[in-house]
């Protein structure tokens, strides 16, 4: 049995479908309003957060999806900027930003998995602002075993210099670095994204610039600041004479390595060529290997829907997802999302980035009943999702295959009911996604092997009538389950699928 797909996992590979499907009890308070956030399996109960106005409460739900106890939190203040969570196996924190008069703060609280609190709130830092503030300051980070977190802030007043403020604590919150950093911009022209954190508590981003279009990329360098460091490390990726339109990192925590990846044109409003890929070595702090890999006309025409043609089969594409292997090879994985609007369809370099706020580019914890709106402004009647690209890399960058998961998917109300979301068995990557089967909104599932196999398996058991599924905002919480939101008549519920 191949392993490589395994990523950063270590458990065995299981080849079996879904079995069991259970569903919560509307709750009167739920509605297709109320603000959520899935905190995952702590003691061995689901763990939901979730928000009606200024009633804030976490949902115990057992195994069989059962509430528990619906427990308030009458700590968090009623009008609060953000929350976010980082979960363990029998305790999570809850960190929190508010404003407090011309205050922002931002703590965090540790509860165990009868959301009581253990001990006393920390405040991890505090920002003076002027008026009132709105918008999230800071940006929580966790590495991937959840050894390390950290808050981030960045103050952008100054048009040619952004300040960065960056916390480190260990996992049980005791400060390990604190660093006030500065970096020379080019008049706001210049943006980051994907900031994450390494095992070894290394905060890793990306810089870049936009063209006088504002476009596409340029300018793109790969940044890196170390627990103990007091200056940024900014590494220029040499990618200059190419256009990009978005930018994909990962840590590959495993091998020590970092991958920068994105599409890119020959010129500019042309079609998208192919992808480029960087893989940066952190025991040098050097890039190793840089490749273009072109699309073929074969890979096109896998990719392309009955609306394109070969030349633009992946305009509509979107890199959504890495997941590296523990050989050091990797998956991505895009998927073809467009709107149509008065009969007309959208340009993506109409609408690709816009104005992007440094400080708000990161946030898990969103609104996903609000309007989201990633095509632009205007009028937008349909909203569309359609095939799943996946392609498989060897640890140097070369194509080891390449397939698609079919869909077709659309909506005119919102995103709630489209995409997709994956959960990683081991040995297979599964898609789980909405589609109308004989006029009713059926949820599916298709995998892909190791080795590139797709499995379009059974429909899903259990699949109660009345229930539609907003699968792009589940969650995977153990190694074979995932909860997923559902709407039950106007009510907000969640399923919890084994695997």
């Amino acid at each position: 049995m191949n392993l490589r797909f395994l990523g950063l996992l270590l458990f065995l590979p299981i080849f079996i479908q879904a079995q069991h499907i259970v569903y919560t009890e509307p709750e009167q308070n739920d509605s297709r309003k109320t603000d959520f956030e899935i905190i995952g399996r702590v003691s061995g109960n689901i763990l939901i957060f979730k928000n009606n106005r200024s009633d804030n409460t976490i949902s115990i739900y057992n195994p069989e999806m059962k509430l528990v106890q619906r427990v308030p939190l009458p700590f968090l203040p009623d009008k609060f900027v953000n929350v976010d969570f980082v979960q363990y196996p029998d305790f999570f924190y809850l960190f929190c930003e508010y404003q407090k008069k011309n205050v922002v703060h931002l703590e965090a609280f540790k509860m165990d998995g009868q959301a009581r609190t253990m001990g006393e709130a920390v405040e991890l830092d505090t920002t003076l602002v002027s008026g009132s503030n709105n918008t999230k300051i800071y940006t929580n980070l966790a590495s991937e075993d959840k050894q390390y977190l950290m808050a981030l802030k960045i103050n952008t007043k100054s048009t040619k210099t952004y300040t960065f403020t960056t916390f480190l604590f260990n996992k049980n919150l005791d400060l390990q670095d604190r660093h006030r950093l500065s970096m020379q911009v080019q008049d706001h022209a210049d943006m980051f994204t994907s900031f994450d954190l390494d095992n070894d508590g290394q905060l890793v981003f990306t810089k870049f610039a936009r063209t006088g279009s504002g476009d596409y990329l340029s300018h793109v360098s790969f940044v890196t600041k170390g627990p103990q460091a007091d200056t940024f490390a900014i590494r220029d990726v040499g990618a200059s004479e190419r256009i990009f339109d978005e930018l994909i990192l990962k840590v590959d925590n495993y091998n020590k390595r970092y991958l920068l990846s994105a599409f890119y044109y020959k010129q500019r409003r042309g079609n998208i060529e192919g992808l480029y890929t960087v893989i940066w070595d952190k025991a040098t702090d050097s890039k190793i290997k840089e490749t273009l890999t072109v699309f073929t006309d074969d890979l096109r025409n896998l990719a392309k829907s009955s609306e394109s043609n070969l030349k633009s089969a992946f305009n509509d594409y979107f890199l959504k997802k890495m997941v590296v292997k523990k050989d050091g090879g990797y998956v991505l994985v895009s998927e073809s999302e467009f709107t149509t609007s008065r009969g007309s369809t959208f340009n993506r370099s109409d609408y690709m980035y816009g104005p992007m706020n440094p400080i708000d580019y990161y946030s898990p914890y969103y609104n996903p009943y609000s309007p989201y709106n990633r095509y632009g402004t205007g009028t937008i009647n349909r909203y569309n999702a359609e095939n799943i690209m996946v392609l498989s890399f060897d640890k140097n960058s070369n194509m080891e295959w390449s397939n698609v998961i079919p869909k077709s998917q659309f909506d005119d109300d919102g995103q709630n009911l489209i995409s997709y979301q994956s959960l990683n068995t081991g040995g297979e990557l599964h898609f789980l996604y909405n589609q109308f089967e004989k006029r009713t909104l059926l949820l599916m599932d298709q995998s892909i092997s190791s080795e590139g196999k797709v499995t379009r398996l059974p429909t899903l058991h259990n699949l109660d009538k009345g229930y539609d599924f907003m699968p792009r905002l589940a969650k995977q919480v153990s190694s074979n389950q995932i909860v997923i939101p559902c709407l039950y008549r106007n009510y907000l519920c969640f399923a919890k699928i084994d695997f």
